[in-house]
Formats: structure tokens, sequence, C-alpha cells
């Protein structure tokens, strides 16, 4: 099957076909989607559930791997969907080139320092670095 047997006659002479990925980032998005849904429910329930919402007890619960690891995974979850997410209104709305890979880019760097920050904080609530 060459390129343009399955494109629409515009794309066969434009010489394009499909990306083949778009499904992989649909289903991406609906998977980050029901994780922060459960995850997001599991920290509602957690904090009802606690005694008290003050500070020494909320760092108790994160010194804890059953409020420290589902925290983690909620701050990489969160950040990798904000960052699909964002990436898919860059593409609709940034239709230069470079100002595109430029935007995308800063957005990269945003979401993986953001993540690395807040894991860091988590890290040292969770291993004893905060008092």
């Amino acid at each position: 099957m060459s390129l343009g047997d399955s494109s629409t006659p515009l794309g066969k002479v434009r010489g394009l076909g499909s990306a083949q990925h778009g499904g992989e980032h649909w289903l991406t998005e609906r998977v980050t989607s029901i994780a922060l849904l459960l995850l997001g429910t599991w920290l509602i329930a957690s904090l009802l559930l606690l005694p008290q919402l003050d500070q020494r007890t909320l760092l108790e619960w994160l010194h804890a791997p059953s409020g420290a690891v589902p925290m983690a995974l909620l701050v990489i979850i969160g950040f990798k969907h904000a960052l699909d997410g964002m990436k898919v209104v860059v593409d609709d709305y940034v239709h230069e080139p470079g100002n595109n890979f430029v935007t995308n880019l800063v957005m990269l760097f945003l979401a993986v320092g953001g993540g690395a920050l807040a894991l860091f904080a988590l890290a040292r609530i969770a291993f004893g670095g905060v008092a």
C-alpha cells in the first residue's frame, strides 16, 4: 500500500496521509483522566478519614507509603495530563511552526520542572526532611 492510497483526494495531491498516532494520544488522555478521577477520589476520601486536618496529621499521613505513593502518582499523572491538554490547545491555535515548537518546548520544561519540584517536596516530607 502506498502513501496516498488511504488518504483523501486532496491529500493524494499534496502527498499527505494519516499521521498514524492520533488514536494513541486520544487513548492517553482518557487513561490519564480516569487515573486522575480515581486518585482524586482517593485523595478526598483519605483527607475526610483523617482525624484532623492539621499540619502534624498531614505530615504523618504523607510519611506512610499509603499516603506518599498515591500522592506521587497523582502529581506525575496530573502534570502529564495537563501537558497533553495544553499541547492540544497549542497545536490547534498556534499555526506558525517555529512558535508552535518553542511554545511546546517551554510547556514541556515547565511541566517537568513543576513535577520535579512537587515530587522533591513530597519526598522531603515522606522521608522526614521536613519537621
